[in-house]
């Protein structure tokens, strides 16, 4: 199950179409969907999670808690939308491309990969967009 909860005055339009492309973003990583919670937040509440959980004093776009057991894909993802935003505007992507890449991104974290390394982070950009363009919306 895919849910979508907010703090703060932003909603996912199309939720039923986003929860259908990251379950195939799962599946297409021969995995299964467990539970899967994101979290829509700002800056502020994204930070003090870093600060109370990772001990990191620094503002980031998404943190994520993994509780993927096996091959069943669990975990809730903390995305602050500040930031998605922000790194739309400074990577000149539209703010519905940056915020697919991340919403893919904490699932891939899950599936396995990692972006610590720069080998690593090139694995991941290259599965981030490979997984956007399994994004469709029928009209």
């Amino acid at each position: 199950m895919i849910s979508f909860n907010y703090e703060l005055d932003f909603t996912l339009d199309q939720e039923e179409v986003y929860a259908s492309w990251i379950e195939n973003i799962i599946e297409s990583e021969n995995k299964v969907l467990g539970e899967i919670s994101y979290i829509f937040c700002d800056d502020d509440f994204l930070h003090n999670i870093n600060m109370q959980y990772l001990n990191h004093d620094t503002l980031t776009d998404i943190i994520s808690f993994d509780y993927t057991e096996g091959n069943v894909i669990s975990g809730d993802i903390f995305i602050s939308v500040e930031r998605v935003e922000d790194n739309a505007n400074d990577f000149n992507v539209s703010f519905d491309e940056e915020l697919k890449r991340v919403l893919a991104h904490g699932i891939l974290h899950y599936c396995g990969y990692k972006d610590k390394s720069d080998s690593d982070a090139l694995i991941m950009r290259a599965k981030e967009e490979e997984k956007i363009k399994m994004f469709h919306v029928e009209l």
